[in-house]
């Protein structure tokens, strides 16, 4: 498998961290009432934490050196009062932050999915489904932190800066110039690092996809792999996949782990010019050892913050580009959505008009060039023609799959733009060549056609489409549960579980798109009585390969070039010996 075609993620449009933050942080505002909360108990943290460089430099001043250790006892209470409560305090807010953030995370989570399952066709056809699975595990699970610490680290700490520095120059500016004089070198080399970091994330982000995507459908296709000898060739591509992802992470992690260097280095030599400026040049007459001690701890309440920031800045960079990702995705608009002013379409007989309809799926190459047809209620319309000329396409319009680019589609009168897509599709039944089961039980697959059918229902749909004797014979019967897939049923099995699903939902509007394609001739015969049961009474759209299958058609369309090239029921377009004549005589040659 060429690597080329997995190298690329689609790209992010270029968005402003700090606008994508707020985006962030606003999901946080819905847990107000817990946040004030963790609020509250961080200015208390704060409080103490400021204070015990206070109550140090008291104990060692004002009462160790006068020997009043009456006083030193009290003050040694109070401290240890203070300090029990702030761990006890700490314990209660970390569980109140994860719960809130684990919140958080679902509610994300729920809404990009939801999201995603609104968006049309032409969104899930341009991107891998492992690169969408991407942003609904991998992008959403790595904004825990940065939601958690946004709150216990970022806030928190950057009141405590600003607090230490304020006591500090109150208390000796001198000491505090000295003790800080080491910062505009930490912020230059921040701003260095950041303006690289940000990238080197991103492109990670892009081969985590990448990689994710190459190995979801790998796994998919293990057969079809296995089947052509093709280990080899997909072993390499994961190689390389797999390479590409480790040096784009080491890219990233050299620009991570330079952060912490650069506070350490600040950190180091703003500590030896405070010890250096309090014990040289200003002498030990001047300062106390009480006050040299807590501007030790003051210095390393400092840069302990500053670190702390840093290593939350650094979180950001890397976790920012999977929120960006999960709001491209929120903010992509599904091309097909109901419109302004769209009403109920109400229970329809099935009559489908399509007034000189054209489409093509690149707009540059039309599929259907000014089709019109009209179809009475409880007509059975076969398309028919060659790979590639358009029959699916026109029963996806009628589906509203996709939407016409010129003039309109009727239902019994109603454009199907007019009403909304809901209440359009739930009068509709399509059964397609891919017969998809999910995994669970054959009962809740056939009910997936109707949700509250009734065990009586599911019995009798599976009955008319002769699904009932296999089913039957099934260790579990109706309980038995199924694979991935429908893992474990034949490939005609798993088409007759279809239709039962199928003949449940009832449908006014019927549409096969090569529904027996994977049922063997001797079942074919079995589920003819059933299809033809199915058909009675609603508008039906057959698509089929096998021209024996659609010769009780009302209609046969034969579709070619864009248009409706014949039309007719089987015995007029054998008479007329046009292209119909043609493809029955091609399939009799191939039988014989």
């Amino acid at each position: 498998m060429p690597i080329n075609s997995f190298k690329e993620d689609e790209n992010t449009a270029e968005v402003s961290k700090l606008k994508t933050l707020g985006r962030l942080f606003s999901y946080l505002l819905q847990y107000k009432l817990p946040i004030l909360g963790v609020l509250l108990i961080m200015a208390y943290c704060v409080f103490v934490s400021l204070v015990n460089p206070l109550l140090m430099e008291a104990a060692i001043d004002d009462y160790i050196a006068v020997k009043n250790f009456t006083g030193l006892y009290k003050l040694a209470i109070l401290a240890l009062t203070l300090n029990l409560v702030l761990i006890l305090l700490v314990k209660v807010r970390m569980y109140v932050m994860a719960k809130v953030c684990n919140n958080v995370l679902v509610n994300i989570r729920q809404e990009l999915y939801t999201h995603i399952q609104t968006l049309d066709f032409k969104f899930f056809d341009s991107r891998p489904t492992g690169k969408i699975l991407a942003r609904i595990i991998g992008d959403i699970n790595a904004l825990k932190d940065v939601l958690s610490n946004s709150v216990t680290t970022l806030i928190p700490d950057f009141i405590t800066v600003c607090a230490v520095v304020i006591i500090m120059f109150i208390k000796n500016p001198i000491l505090a110039a000295a003790a800080l004089c080491s910062t505009p070198f930490m912020i230059l080399g921040v701003f260095f690092i950041q303006t690289h970091s940000h990238v080197k994330w991103q492109i990670f982000r892009k081969k985590s996809s990448n990689l994710n995507a190459f190995v979801h459908e790998d796994l998919s296709g293990i057969r079809i792999i296995q089947s052509f000898h093709a280990e080899s060739e997909t072993k390499e591509t994961f190689h390389q996949l797999v390479t590409e992802h480790r040096k784009s992470f080491m890219d990233a992690v050299l620009f991570a782990d330079a952060f912490g260097s650069v506070v350490d280095f600040c950190w180091g030599f703003g500590s030896v010019a405070l010890w250096y400026t309090g014990i040289v040049i200003l002498g030990v007459d001047k300062v106390s050892v009480g006050t040299l001690i807590a501007f030790g701890t003051y210095i390393s309440m400092f840069w302990q913050p500053i670190m702390n920031l840093s290593n939350f800045y650094n979180q950001l960079i890397t976790n920012i580009s999977g929120a960006e990702r999960i709001f491209e995705i929120l903010d992509t608009k599904s091309g097909i959505a109901d419109g302004e002013n769209v009403t109920e379409l109400p229970e329809i007989s099935g009559a489908v008009d399509f007034d000189h309809v054209s489409f093509s799926y690149d707009d540059h190459t039309k599929v259907l060039n000014d089709i019109s047809f009209h179809i009475k209620p409880g007509e059975t319309i076969a398309l028919v023609g060659p790979t590639g000329a358009g029959k699916t396409t026109i029963v996806n319009l009628i589906s509203r799959f996709y939407d016409v680019e010129e003039n309109r589609i009727k239902i019994d009168g109603y454009d199907i733009k007019s009403v909304t897509i809901e209440s359009l599709r739930k009068q509709m039944g399509i059964m397609t060549q891919d017969n998809f089961l999910f995994t669970g039980t054959i009962r809740d697959n056939i009910a997936y056609g109707k949700f509250d059918a009734t065990e009586e229902e599911i019995i009798a749909a599976a009955k008319a489409v002769h699904a009932h004797d296999f089913i039957m014979k099934l260790p579990d019967q109706y309980d038995t549960m199924l694979e991935e897939r429908g893992g474990g049923l034949s490939v005609g099995q798993k088409q007759l579980l279809a239709f039962a699903r199928t003949m449940l939902s009832m449908p006014k509007i019927l549409i096969l798109d090569e529904a027996t394609s994977s049922i063997d001739t001797k079942t074919e015969l079995l589920v003819q009585e059933g299809i033809e049961a199915l058909l009675k009474d609603r508008t039906s759209f057959v698509i089929a390969h096998r021209l024996s299958t659609i010769k009780k058609a009302d209609r046969i369309f034969v579709i070619d070039k864009g248009g409706i090239m014949e039309e007719g029921n089987h015995d007029a377009l054998m008479a007329k010996k046009g292209i119909y004549y043609q493809l029955q005589m091609a399939q009799l040659q191939d039988v014989i």
